[in-house]
């Protein structure tokens, strides 16, 4: 390692999410090797103690070990940069300066000052403490008690029988009428539903992190999406795993896609 060759990890449990992150990187800091990618906290600090990178990327709100947990098992061999969708508490969290962090969805100019930052703290030691990232967890732990718990299940009605669909199945809900029809994986296979919540009411109860809106009819599951492809007129199509059908994402949402 060499102060112009620094390495990183990035670690969050959205494949799109690190490839935009990885992506907008490499655009802020060419120099800049990503040497590993985790797809939770457990496998960040495995990833971490194998390949020693100089900074790690680390999404706070990870399922099992999240980012704060990993964080304190990492300890001080790498400098820390937090990724948080809650832009309102995080200047509060992370004004120690001794940590940086970056909101999503990540964007360019907030990366530019996030790698600044970086750059100078390369050139010292680790700065972070135990009793730091206590104060952040606590913050931030606060900060989602804000809002309601995300939706877990949705019941639907599939022929005569009531279906319990658990949320994190769903590949994508689209508007129809006053329904919503809701794609999701039954034992791996494809299946469609129909409820009676519309689309706008049943957003407002999803992760945000996780489902997003790419078309006033259609939101889709992060974790699904294959790949996206331009089209014509700043619109674009997603490609879901395992489905045929594709989503289409309308000229207001492209910019969720604008490094894929």
């Amino acid at each position: 390692m060499t102060p112009t060759q620094p390495t990183a990890l990035i670690a969050d449990d959205e494949p799109l999410l690190r490839e935009i992150l990885r992506s907008r990187l490499a655009s802020a800091w060419p120099t800049l090797q990503v040497v590993a990618e985790a797809r939770n906290g457990r496998e960040a600090v495995e990833l971490a103690r194998q390949c020693k990178p100089d900074i790690c990327f680390l999404d706070v709100h990870m399922p099992g070990v999240d980012g704060i947990e990993a964080a304190r098992r990492i300890g001080r061999s790498a400098h820390l940069v937090f990724v948080t969708a809650y832009e309102q508490y995080a200047l509060q969290a992370f004004e120690a300066g001794v940590i940086d962090y970056i909101v999503k969805p990540v964007v360019p100019a907030r990366l530019a000052e996030t790698v600044a930052r970086l750059r100078e703290r390369l050139q010292q030691p680790v700065q972070h403490s135990d009793a730091l990232l206590q104060q952040l967890a606590e913050q931030l732990s606060r900060a989602r008690g804000q809002g309601p718990e995300p939706l877990r299940w949705l019941r639907a009605s599939v022929g005569q029988a009531l279906r319990l669909i658990e949320v994190e199945a769903i590949d994508y809900l689209k508007a129809d009428s006053k329904y919503t029809l809701v794609a999701w994986r039954d034992e791996g296979q494809p299946a469609e539903a129909l409820i009676r919540l519309p689309l706008r009411e049943l957003l407002a109860q999803l992760d945000a992190q996780q489902f997003v809106q790419v078309h006033r009819a259609v939101v889709v599951n992060l974790r699904a999406v294959q790949r996206v492809v331009r089209g014509a007129n700043e619109t674009a199509d997603i490609h879901l795993r395992g489905r045929s059908e594709t989503l289409p994402v309308s000229r207001s949402y492209l910019h969720l896609f604008r490094e894929m």
